[in-house]
């Protein structure tokens, strides 16, 4: 083969691969810090409004989404939840969205 064969064909290869995807992978890295210093922690004391409620929680890519689950207790960092007869506890910084169902567990 000749050179200009092997640099028509690995000469995109190699810009694909050691210039274009990492920079997209600084941009998005770039893009994720902005959103965490901008973003505002959910409080506490809005979740403690919620005990006792049916609600549906969503923590996005970072963990699964909790459906018709009942808030019983809110401490510190964390919300202990009830639902399909087992009790879980989710971290409050990796949630997303709280949607409330109703006032009363109805399963």
């Amino acid at each position: 083969m000749s050179p200009a064969v092997w640099i028509a064909i690995y000469l995109p290869t190699f810009v694909l691969f050691f210039i274009l995807i990492p920079s997209e992978r600084r941009i998005i890295t770039a893009k994720s810090r902005q959103r965490k210093k901008r973003g505002v922690q959910m409080s506490n004391d809005l979740i403690k409004s919620y005990i006792g409620k049916v609600c549906n929680i969503s923590s996005g890519s970072f963990g699964p989404t909790f459906k018709r689950v009942r808030i019983i207790e809110v401490v510190d960092n964390w919300i202990k939840v009830e639902g399909k007869g087992k009790t879980d506890l989710i971290n409050i910084d990796f949630i997303q969205n709280i949607k409330i169902l109703s006032d009363k567990h109805q399963e």
